[in-house]
C-alpha cells in the first residue's frame, strides 16, 4: 500500500506537499487542475522501475507505455531549469528481512521492515539526465538509511560507495554493487502490484479468441478483460499471501444485476471454434441475450473496472481514472459500494480520479452508516491558480459531513436553481399580464 506521495516541479505542481493516501483515495477538481498528474507520477515511477534499460534515469514513456510524458522539458514545472523531485512512502504486506554488508559498519546486519520511504531529485544538463540525490529509508531506525551526497553513497553516516556515473537512477542502484540489490527489489515489488485502468477503454467485440494465456493484468485500456475472466476459470490466482479461487464471474454477474445493468451475464465458447468465445448479456428476464457490442456503451466501458477489482491480487493498488464514465448517476452511486467491498474484503487500495458527485455522496452516506470509516478514506480537491496546482484535503467527519466543502465543487448547483426559479417567476408574471390584457403596446409617438 502506498501511504503518501510528494512531487516538486512536476507539470503543474510546483510542490504538492505531502499527499497522504488511504485505502480509498479520491481526487476531484476541475479540468486541468492537476489531479491526473498526481496519478501520473506513480505511473511514471512504475514504468521506470519496470523498464529493462537500467541506464534510463527515468522513462518518460512511449506510445505503448502507461503514460507518455515526452521529455524532461515537457514535464518540468514552468519549463524552467529546476530539479524534478519525487517522494513515495509505502507499506509492505509481508515484512522483508535484508542483510546489511559487514563493511557498512552496522552492529546488527539483519534488518526486518515492512515500510520504506524513497525520494529522488533529477536534473537535466545539456540534454542529459542525472540523479542529483536519492535516499531509501527502511524501518523505524534512521540508521537504516541509504542516501547520496556529493557523489558518495552512504549507509547511515558511513560512506560506502563512490558514484562515478552521472546517470545512476536510484531504483537501479543494484548496478553499483550486488549488496544493494534489496533496495530496488523492494521498490519494484511495491510497483509490481500497482494496476492502472485509464479513462478510455477498448471497444467491445462480438467474439474473443483465447489460446489459454493467463494475463497478469487486463492492461490500461481493458483490452484483456475477457482473457482475464477465462483465465480465472481454469486456474487459481496467486495473491500476495496464498493461492485462492477467484469466483470473478459470479461477482461480475452479481454487480451487473445489483446495478440493473443486466439481468444475466455469460461467457461461452461459440460453434465457430474451440478458441472463440462471446459475451452474452440479457437486459431483462424476458429480453433475448445479445452480445456485448449490442448493449449500451456504458456497460462495455464499466466491465473492465468491475473485472479488475476482482482479478487483481489481494493487497494490490488500483489506479482508476474516471471509473464511472458513461454510467447513469444511480450506477455511479453504486460504484462507491463496489469499491468499499473490494477495499474491505480484498484488502485493495483504490486511487480514483473522478468528477462524480453521485459517487462522493454515496461514500459520505456509507461513512455515516459505518460501512467504511472516515480514516479509511482520503478525499482531495485540486485547483489550478495561474498555472500552478493547489490541493486541499476534504475534512470528512465520522458522520460523513465535509467541513470545508469548496465553492462550486460540482458546479454552481444552488446558483442554477436560484436562476431557474427567478426565470420561472418572470415567465409566470409575463404570462399572467398577457392573459389579463394588462400589457400595453408601446406608443409610436
Amino acid at each position: 500500500m502506498i501511504t503518501h506521495i510528494r512531487m516538486k516541479n512536476f507539470k503543474s505542481w510546483e510542490d504538492s506537499g505531502e499527499v497522504k493516501l488511504a485505502p480509498l483515495t479520491g481526487f476531484f477538481g476541475t479540468n486541468s487542475s492537476g489531479k491526473s498528474s498526481l496519478l501520473q507520477m506513480l505511473l511514471l515511477l512504475k514504468q521506470t522501475a519496470e523498464h529493462p534499460d537500467l541506464n534510463e534515469v527515468i522513462f518518460f514513456g512511449d506510445n505503448g507505455s502507461l503514460v507518455n510524458l515526452g521529455n524532461f522539458r515537457e514535464v518540468i514545472h514552468g519549463h524552467k531549469e529546476e530539479l524534478l523531485e519525487f517522494e513515495i512512502e509505502g507499506r509492505l504486506l509481508d515484512p522483508v528481512t535484508i542483510t546489511i554488508p559487514p563493511d557498512c559498519g552496522a552492529e546488527n546486519n539483519k534488518v526486518t521492515f515492512d515500510n520504506f520511504n524513497f525520494n529522488t531529485a533529477i536534473r537535466e544538463n545539456f540534454g542529459d539526465l542525472s540523479v542529483e540525490s536519492f535516499s531509501y529509508i527502511v524501518g523505524p531506525d534512521p540508521h537504516h538509511k541509504i542516501t547520496s551526497k556529493d557523489r558518495v553513497i552512504y549507509y547511515g553516516d558511513i560512506g560506502v560507495y563512490n558514484i562515478h556515473a552521472a546517470n545512476i537512477y536510484s531504483p537501479a542502484v543494484s548496478k553499483l554493487d550486488r549488496n544493494l540489490g534489496w533496495l530496488p527489489s523492494v521498490f519494484e515489488e511495491l510497483f509490481s502490484y500497482v494496476y492502472y485502468l485509464g479513462p478510455t477503454r477498448v471497444d467491445p467485440r462480438r467474439r474473443y479468441n483465447w489460446s489459454g494465456e493467463h494475463p497478469r493484468h487486463i492492461r490500461q485500456w481493458g483490452n484483456q478483460t475477457i482473457e482475464a475472466l477465462l483465465s480465472a476459470r481454469v486456474r487459481k490466482l496467486k495473491t500476495l499471501h496464498e493461492a485462492e479461487e477467484m469466483p470473478i464471474e459470479e461477482r461480475v454477474s452479481y454487480w451487473l444485476q445489483e446495478m440493473e445493468l443486466a439481468h444475466s451475464f455469460s461467457l461461452d465458447w461459440t460453434s465457430q471454434g474451440p478458441k472463440e468465445y462471446e459475451v452474452r448479456i440479457q437486459k431483462s428476464s424476458t429480453s433475448p441475450a445479445v452480445t456485448l457490442v449490442d448493449m449500451g456503451y456504458g456497460l462495455a466501458q464499466f466491465l473492465p473496472v468491475l473485472v479488475l477489482c476482482y482479478y487483481a491480487p489481494e493487497g494490490s493498488t488500483l489506479i482508476l481514472e474516471q471509473p464511472g464514465i458513461h454510467l447513469h448517476p444511480k450506477v455511479q452511486s453504486q460504484l462507491a459500494d463496489l469499491l468499499i467491498e473490494v477495499i474491505t474484503e480484498r484488502n485493495l487500495q483504490v486511487l480514483i480520479e473522478s468528477h462524480s458527485e453521485h459517487l462522493l455522496n454515496r461514500l459520505q452516506r456509507r461513512v455515516a452508516e459505518e460501512k467504511i470509516s472516515a480514516d479509511q478514506t482520503a478525499l482531495y480537491f485540486c485547483r489550478n491558480e495561474e498555472g500552478t496546482s493547489e490541493i486541499d484535503k476534504l475534512e470528512m467527519d465520522e458522520f460523513g459531513n465535509i467541513a470545508n466543502w469548496p465553492e462550486n465543487f460540482f458546479g454552481d448547483e444552488m446558483g442554477d436553481l436560484f436562476a431557474m426559479t427567478e426565470a420561472q417567476r418572470e415567465r409566470q408574471k409575463r404570462d399572467t399580464e398577457l392573459i389579463e390584457g394588462t400589457t400595453v403596446a408601446p406608443s409610436k409617438g
